[in-house]
């Protein structure tokens, strides 16, 4: 699969753009584990146009982590345009345009998937913005605002006509917010619609590595896009790609398994690169909804009171300390669990 120039390989798997989430140290770690390509947080026009600081900081870009999108997010065409060129000058591999977000804040102003119920405005934001740079322009966005407005299979062809060079889509309304199950046929039946030569990337409720594997399969999407199963679990791309490799025949599943040692050490790690990079306060803000929402701690016993105190730490001497219990405890259940496997 390719976008521009880049190439990303076989079924490649993305990290979704999300606000106060895919920070730069989160994202390199997800590039460590096999994201094939990474965004930042999703960033406003009028921000970035205004040069507000906090939203320039947000754009800031290590080579490490490439290929890496910015995604920026407006309701009017000037504004957009603007802010494309600014964020071409901080070289990112993508630009992505963000019709898809349903919060109130953004949607509600007629901006992310506000613009699904003004398509020709989405539209002339596309097209002057793809001939406003030079670096790829891709989309994402959802089925339609409403169940009874499922527009994608439309919005597709006339996004793709505009120029983007690839399209992700959510497979939920704006109207279902987050709730439900995301529905992937309409996204299937975009991929197989002939008129779509661009590649089309699927994203909602990929939860398990096998949900990954039958995006792919079953729908025939070009690339998947995760979000929420990645809290705290930069490892997650890791588990996919390793089940797929394995239903492919070329590996085994689990190849070399992470240890309960390797993903504390892997969230410690994300604690210290966002202490260093801002300070420590925020730098726990940053880090500790990730450690709170991890899979990883899901079978310690009255773990609601542990996560409490996560969410509570100030200190990356108490969030340290907190951790370090987690692995005791964790190492010495799955010490009972082979005690066990044995005597069976």
């Amino acid at each position: 699969m390719k976008i521009g120039n880049i190439d990303f390989g076989s079924r490649p798997l993305f990290l979704a753009p999300m606000e106060d989430v895919t920070d730069i140290g989160f994202r390199k770690l997800c590039k460590r584990y096999g994201a094939a390509m990474v965004y930042t947080e999703f960033v406003a026009a009028d921000a970035i146009v205004r040069a507000i600081p906090s939203t320039l900081k947000k754009m800031t870009i290590d080579d490490d982590e490439r290929p890496v999108g910015i995604q920026i997010y407006g309701k009017e065409v000037e504004p957009m345009v603007e802010a494309a060129k600014i964020v071409e000058t901080f070289h990112p591999d993508i630009i992505d345009l963000n019709f898809g977000c349903p919060v109130k804040k953004v949607a509600g102003k007629g901006a992310g998937a506000g613009l699904l119920r003004d398509i020709p405005r989405m539209l002339d934001i596309t097209r002057e913005v793809v001939k406003a740079v030079h670096t790829p322009v891709t989309a994402k966005t959802r089925l339609g605002w409403d169940l009874n407005n499922l527009v994608i299979t439309t919005l597709a062809e006339q996004l793709q006509d505009c120029g983007i060079q690839a399209l992700t889509i959510h497979g939920r309304t704006r109207s279902q917010m987050y709730t439900g199950e995301a529905d992937w046929t309409l996204i299937g039946e975009v991929k197989r619609n002939p008129r779509i030569h661009i590649p089309i990337i699927g994203n909602g409720d990929i939860t398990t590595p096998e949900k990954a594997e039958e995006a792919f399969d079953k729908y025939g999407v070009d690339a998947v896009m995760i979000g929420r199963a990645t809290f705290g679990n930069p490892w997650f791309f890791k588990e996919c790609r390793d089940y797929m490799n394995a239903k492919e025949g070329a590996g085994n599943y689990p190849a070399a398994p992470l240890t309960i040692d390797d993903k504390i050490d892997i969230l410690e790690e994300q604690l210290h690169i966002n202490v260093e990079r801002i300070d420590e306060y925020r730098g726990i803000l940053h880090t500790r909804r990730h450690l709170a929402a991890s899979p990883i701690f899901k079978n310690i016993p009255n773990f609601r009171q542990t996560r409490i105190a996560m969410l509570r730490a100030t200190t990356v001497e108490e969030l340290t300390h907190i951790l370090e219990d987690c692995r005791l405890i964790l190492k010495d259940l799955q010490n009972q669990n082979l005690q066990t496997a044995t005597k069976a």
